[in-house]
């Protein structure tokens, strides 16, 4: 998951910057639907920057995943080698959501499936990994599963 919208106004490091309401509403409309389709982590981990971690702490709230949350600097400002070696020291799961930034996340994607995904702020894209743990993350194959974006879902008022 892409962190969702951040608020550019409040003159913040890019580190500290905050989501504005849209990235709000969108991270718990991402929350919700995961939950509604079947598809909400066992374990997250997140970028330590604030709107990502506001992101996933807002999706997991609004979603009520019981899913432990983890939060590591490792996937601020990187690239997508450390991006994998993250995954590959999760936890035994069986749904592993990360949560971080641009331009990574797209070539995420593009690495992993060798299909290229506009990922959007806010946007989930659930690949399939093909491996036994995480720990062969970083020499998987996978298949792109889903990619939902939530300009394409009404906000649900709780």
């Amino acid at each position: 998951m892409r962190h969702g919208k951040s608020d550019w106004s409040t003159g913040m490091s890019d580190h500290d910057r905050p989501l504005n309401r849209r990235g709000i509403e969108a991270a718990k409309t991402m929350g919700r639907l995961l939950t509604e389709v079947g598809e909400a982590p066992d374990h997250v981990i997140t970028s330590g920057a604030t709107r990502a971690q506001t992101t996933a702490e807002l999706a997991r709230e609004s979603g009520d995943w019981t899913a432990e949350m983890e939060v590591t600097d490792d996937l601020y400002g990187t690239g997508i080698d450390t991006v994998l070696s993250v995954v590959a020291g999760a936890p035994d799961v069986e749904r592993l959501m990360i949560v971080g930034h641009e331009p990574v996340w797209s070539g995420l994607v593009a690495h992993l499936t060798g299909g290229a995904v506009a990922m959007k702020t806010a946007t989930v894209a659930g690949i399939d990994l093909l491996v036994r743990d995480w720990e062969e993350a970083p020499l998987a194959r996978s298949e792109m599963v889903f990619v939902l974006q939530p300009r394409h879902f009404a906000p649900v008022d709780p």
